[in-house]
């Protein structure tokens, strides 16, 4: 058996555990034995498994408004409530802040109010932060309203992959997961486009829509199954998943498997944020948490912020190339959604982060070329062709999926913490390269590309050696055989 095949042997195997005569812990090979030899089942996409997701997913459109928000809003709050471009760089920075305030509280919320707690209290701090935007007329409101918009994106950042990649079937649970991805980029381009059209203070109210489709929305889906178990209400769980599995569904090998495992877990106390760097989960808190980080550091904030003096230095319209960007952006990322579930995690995230890595290189290629005075017709579309091969490729992979996947690998004791930590490394990447990129392009714009496409090809590397596939597994067998239980009694 080759290598390839030996880590696709260790990752399919679910290890649920039993306490042997020596004190330590082995396999439950009964148990796995008894799960493989199952035939897989395929579950239909039901109406309320359908209806659960769009309530979560209006969080995701949310999250991409806020984020979609500033720049259509500049010119008139600039104007409005005359700030200066300091004091409108610092509205537009402070939900980031706030993203990293919410993400440190998301894990703990989520775990203790459940996901659609969660959902709910962090729509209230997005309905008042808008409703505090729209009816400003001094600076330190637009900044309490943009730093409570910001708590609730941070919030919902965690909590929507998680409940869709809870309440969803194996067979279906990438492209469902994906469509958070996708929401949120049509909450961007949306916004971008509705804000050529209306003013600052409209726009801001109309970002409180998708809240309250939430927010109504919330009573008529379930919870989680896995968190009803892991609170224990172990009868609700069972009658929750079968609910969103169809009436005439046998749920009970997949009931069991919840339980069993919530059970098995449990014996270890609720883990803190310390206890998450124990051996046995390295792992999953190694591809979370790489993940992350590269996504940020491949650049995407930079460039997506940045979009339009990029086209600009790179001698190019920037209107043209915003345009060409949201054009490129949702029918990718919409792909993406599609082939999650049939070709897998692996494959897009590889071509993703392959194609990320060719468009830095490219744009890099662009501003040398302008330095070296060479080319000089073509380096602007160089610059253009890298921009959107970069966007397009980290729409179809890289945007969504490491979400996904850092809904699926971590425990259930310890998905609170850990989710908290990965998602506050996202909005910090996410602050600090979008801190530093004007910076980074006035110290050297063709080095800072390069720098930005040889992180995208350590990416690369990173997901070939350590990332698992996760199609076509359920979220038990994924966490326990990412998560080896190594203590000893």
């Amino acid at each position: 058996m080759d290598k390839n095949s030996t880590e696709a042997a260790e990752f399919s195997s679910p290890l649920l555990f039993q306490r042997n005569s020596g004190g330590g812990n082995i396999c439950n090979n009964d148990f796995t034995d008894h799960h493989e030899n199952k035939p897989s089942k395929a579950y239909p996409a039901t109406p309320i498994l359908i209806l659960s997701t769009i309530v979560a997913v209006s969080g995701s459109y949310v999250f991409g408004s806020a984020i979609g928000y500033s720049s259509p809003a500049q010119s008139g709050i600039v104007d409005d409530i005359s700030l200066s471009v300091a004091e409108y760089s610092a509205f537009g920075s402070i939900l980031t802040i706030g993203a990293m305030i919410g993400a440190i509280l998301s894990g703990r919320i989520a775990d203790y109010g459940g996901r659609r707690g969660a959902m709910c209290f962090s729509q209230i701090f997005c309905i008042l932060g808008w409703l505090a935007i729209a009816i400003t007329k001094v600076s330190w409101w637009l900044y309490i309203g943009r730093l409570s918009v910001g708590c609730g994106m941070g919030l919902l950042s965690y909590v929507v992959p998680v409940y869709i990649a809870e309440i969803t079937p194996k067979n279906l649970r990438g492209g469902f997961t994906a469509v958070h991805q996708f929401l949120i980029c049509c909450g961007v381009s949306l916004t971008y486009l509705i804000g050529e059209f209306v003013n600052w203070r409209v726009l801001s109210l109309l970002g409180i829509i998708p809240c309250l489709i939430q927010l109504v929305g919330l009573p008529f889906i379930p919870e989680s199954p896995r968190w009803l178990a892991k609170v224990g209400r172990m009868e609700e769980s069972e009658s929750t998943l079968q609910r969103l599995r169809g009436q005439s569904a046998d749920v009970s090998d997949e009931a069991n498997e919840i339980r069993d495992y919530t059970e098995n877990v449990q014996k270890e106390s609720e883990a803190s944020m310390a206890d998450l760097f124990q051996r046995q989960y390295f792992k999953s808190l190694t591809v979370g948490l790489g993940l992350m980080i590269l996504q940020q550091f491949g650049g995407v904030n930079g460039i997506a912020f940045y979009a339009s003096s990029i086209f600009i230095s790179a001698g190019f319209s920037d209107s043209v190339g915003t345009i060409a960007m949201v054009a490129v952006q949702v029918p990718m990322t919409a792909l993406g959604v599609l082939l999650m579930d049939k070709s897998g995690r692996l494959p897009l995230l590889l071509i993703s982060a392959g194609g990320t890595c060719l468009g830095c290189f490219l744009a890099g290629l662009s501003f040398l070329l302008q330095d070296l005075q060479k080319w000089k017709e073509v380096s602007p579309i160089l610059a253009l062709v890298g921009v959107l091969v970069y966007t397009g490729s980290f729409s179809l992979g890289m945007g969504g999926i490491p979400w996904v996947i850092m809904s699926e690998i971590f425990p259930i004791n310890v998905k609170g913490s850990a989710g908290s930590l990965v998602t506050l490394v996202s909005w910090l990447g996410s602050w600090i390269v979008s801190y530093a990129f004007n910076f980074l392009m006035g110290w050297n714009s063709t080095g800072t590309f390069f720098i930005f496409s040889t992180i995208c090809g350590l990416t690369v590397v990173f997901v070939a050696k350590l990332v698992p596939e996760t199609k076509g597994r359920t979220l038990e067998e994924i966490q326990s055989s990412m998560n080896a239980h190594v203590t000893q009694t």
